[in-house]
């Protein structure tokens, strides 16, 4: 694997890694901790229609994916603030929309395009320089954005009405919350692809909610699985000669199984306590 460095597509790939399992350490934190993980899955495979929009109109496939994702996440963020009830079936809608107009418009698109099976399943190998400029960007956005609202953040994903009580504008947060997941998925598309975007999101902080007191450390510590998980699955790849985005989840889903079984032994079973 160290040989494999030399080469500037794997050290590519290896920052990639890095780059997202930071920003999905962070996110999927919070879709963990406050239950939306159904809600990002919808915001993530509806994403796929800004990739038959960026193939149609001649666009940046990235920039297509995030100008859609955000689209698609606002609506659900007020979706599921206005209609609760009926968030579930409506996001459901919507995710499938989504991948059919996206099926829809590469359909309509001249010409065959090679690549396109490397965004649903993703492709960590033929992650190009310009990609690690926009992961650092929006890796950045998060940060900020997560430092900012890190107390809000915190007592909204504790308790919603005993934050509106205590002033916190949960309203705003929630939107804001489903903005970072749409940055998320703009930010591994290429890692894992969109199939496979919420295992990526949601595996490394539900092992490391077992384990932390606090949201801080949860986020710390899933973050560096994240990281820990795609590059294994990448040395996985280079060296079995696998699918990268595969075999990345792969590695991920046999440590979540593992989690299962040292939980079952009695190991972790901490309970987050926000410190508000």
């Amino acid at each position: 694997m160290l040989e494999a460095l030399q080469l500037e597509f794997m050290r590519n790939a290896v920052l990639a890694g890095l780059l997202a399992g930071l920003a999905c350490g962070i996110i999927g934190t919070f879709v963990v901790v406050n239950r939306i993980a159904f809600i990002s899955g919808g915001i993530a495979h509806a994403a796929y229609g800004g990739v038959g929009l960026a193939f149609f109109l001649g666009l940046p496939v990235l920039t297509g994916i995030l100008g859609f994702s955000l689209a698609v996440a606002l609506i659900v963020a007020v979706i599921s603030l206005k209609a609760r009830d009926r968030a579930d079936t409506i996001i459901g809608v919507l995710w499938a929309l989504g991948m059919a107009l996206g099926v829809i418009l590469v359909d309509l698109t001249p010409g065959y395009n090679v690549d396109l099976m490397s965004y649903l399943f993703g492709s960590i190998l033929t992650v190009p320089a310009s990609d690690l400029v926009l992961m650092l960007v929006l890796d950045l956005l998060v940060l900020t954005a997560v430092g900012y609202f890190y107390h809000d953040l915190m007592v909204m994903s504790y308790d919603q009405e005993f934050a509106r009580v205590r002033g916190v504008r949960v309203n705003l947060l929630h939107c804001l919350l489903m903005v970072m997941v749409a940055l998320a998925v703009v930010m591994i598309v290429r890692v894992v692809g969109l199939i496979l975007v919420m295992a990526l999101m949601t595996i490394a902080p539900f092992i490391a909610e077992k384990y932390c007191l606090s949201l801080a450390k949860m986020m710390l510590l899933s973050v560096l699985l994240n990281i820990g998980f795609t590059w294994a699955g990448l040395w996985l790849s280079y060296s079995c000669n696998l699918t990268s985005g595969a075999s990345i989840i792969l590695v991920a889903g046999a440590c979540f199984f593992i989690s299962l079984a040292l939980e079952a032994l009695g190991v972790g079973r901490r309970v987050l306590r926000p410190n508000i």
